[in-house]
């Protein structure tokens, strides 16, 4: 049957205390150096007994340096933790203040809508209906502006197409112009060439004096062939046919 466990305790006895002490505080270090060597940790072991005797033990023997670390440790983690308290704190003021805020909020939109009126004094009403009569004046204003603002751009954008409208119907009529010009043009190049006298080559004209001269000694031979067969019938003297072919 195994022991069961032992309750710590302080041992009253002075000297087996100072055995003790003697014992553990010895493992103690053995076990610090051991640590530090197989997990390559940095260790820092204070141990003072009854009597105010220092025992300690450090990595590499820098208890300094490894003091100085755990002081900015410590510090940041009491900065955090008193930020983290400040922050939650301010936060539960600043949602507090929020939500005040909201409910005024609502209730002003309430009594601006007509509702919820029972519960303000005379006073009160006044004051909601100057603030009504001065929220429908600046209202009013920006509508008129709006209004203002349209009208003039509308005017600008009409401007705009007319000046548009005026230089396509300038270039119309220009182009218009062109085309009447080069149709009269064109015209006048027609009739003057339908006026003009058609010349005929020399070659040409030698032909047909030539052709007129032989059809005016065939025409004459056919004469004095009439005369002979009209004389010849008796109709004329022979002696007469000289005197008709000259």
């Amino acid at each position: 049957m195994g022991r069961g466990r032992v309750q710590l305790k302080r041992i009253e006895n002075k000297i087996n205390r100072q055995v003790t002490f003697s014992k553990r505080r010895s493992g103690l270090l053995k076990k610090a150096h051991e640590i530090s060597v197989l997990c390559d940790a940095e260790v820092a072991l204070i141990v003072f007994s009854t009597k105010g005797k220092l025992f300690e033990y450090s990595t590499d023997s820098c208890m300094e340096r490894i003091l100085e670390r755990y002081e900015r440790y410590s510090y940041a983690e009491r900065q955090l933790v008193a930020t983290d308290t400040e922050t939650n704190g301010s936060w539960t003021l600043e949602h507090a203040k929020l939500k005040a805020r909201v409910e005024v909020l609502q209730r002003n939109q309430r009594h601006f809508m007509g509702e919820d009126l029972d519960s303000l004094s005379l006073k009160e009403l006044q004051n909601l209906e100057q603030q009504i009569d001065s929220a429908l004046k600046h209202i009013r204003s920006r509508k008129n502006q709006q209004m203002y603002e349209s009208i003039s751009e509308l005017q600008k954008k009409d401007k705009a197409l007319q000046e548009q409208n005026n230089q396509l119907a300038k270039k119309i009529k220009e182009k218009e112009k062109a085309m009447a010009q080069q149709t009269n043009l064109e015209q006048q190049q027609n009739q003057a060439v339908n006026s003009s006298p058609v010349l005929i080559p020399q070659s040409m004209q030698s032909f047909n004096l030539s052709s007129s001269y032989s059809a005016r000694g065939i025409r004459g031979e056919d004469e004095t062939s009439q005369i002979h067969h009209r004389a010849n019938g008796g109709l004329l003297p022979a002696w007469m046919l000289p005197h008709l072919n000259e």
